[in-house]
């Protein structure tokens, strides 16, 4: 699946004109958590995130970051934080240098960016136009949709269950079908013979588990007797 397919749209955005408190209101009467910042030519220049929001003045979380920003900074980086401190519109208190994916990017990727940037969304950006975001949301409905899917394919029959297991054994030298034999029924699989290692057991049981379809396995097998 693609972004464009599990991607929020139309988009609610603002403008770097919009003041702070209607970004207040948009966020709480649309019941979102942040707002794309578009430009004049519609381009993309940033984003308000309830992050952004939770070290306003107002409500007295401020100046705690002083000392390190001085330290790596100085008072460039100063005066830009007390700008998204104390800023009244959206282009004071946005986050710039928006990290974007587009419609066709795949949602394992836009998973690992999400955790590789510490982000909880990202705009999707088509002919350098805001056409959708992506929130971690989305990509949990979109693996809940997964496995409904999943849930819903019929399940093999025994006997398909039965040649896979075979052509799987007979591709393996450990197997030792000779010894063997094996039968399913209801998506159970039932060995008997003889195997000579506890890891060969634990091999056929690993075999059998990784085919489609199969719920559990009975082990009859064991070790051949050794005469002396």
């Amino acid at each position: 699946m693609r972004a464009q397919d599990v991607m929020t749209r139309p988009v609610i955005t603002a403008s770097p004109e919009t003041s702070l408190l209607e970004i207040v209101q948009l966020m709480l009467d649309q019941r979102i958590s942040a707002l794309p910042i578009i430009a004049e030519d519609g381009s993309l220049v940033g984003i308000v995130s309830e992050g952004d929001l939770m070290r306003r003045a107002e409500l007295g979380v401020q100046g705690h970051s002083s000392w390190w920003l001085a330290a790596l900074g100085g008072k460039v980086r100063l005066a830009d934080e007390f700008v998204k401190i104390h800023g009244m519109k959206a282009g004071d208190i946005m986050t710039h240098n928006v990290i974007s994916v587009g419609p066709d990017t795949q949602l394992p990727e836009i998973a690992e960016t999400l955790e590789r940037k510490h982000i909880k969304r990202v705009p999707v950006i088509e002919d350098g136009s805001v056409v959708g975001i992506v929130s971690r949301a989305n990509l949990l409905q979109a693996l809940a949709m997964e496995h409904k899917r999943l849930e819903q394919i019929p399940s093999p029959s025994d006997r398909e269950i039965r040649e896979k297991l075979l052509e799987v054994l007979k591709s393996q030298s450990w197997s030792e079908l000779s010894q063997l034999n094996f039968v399913v029924r209801d998506g159970i699989v039932y060995y008997w013979g003889n195997v000579r290692t506890d890891a060969a057991r634990q091999a056929l049981k690993a075999a059998a588990v990784g085919i489609p379809g199969v719920r559990d396995v009975v082990d009859h097998m064991r070790k051949p007797i050794t005469l002396i």
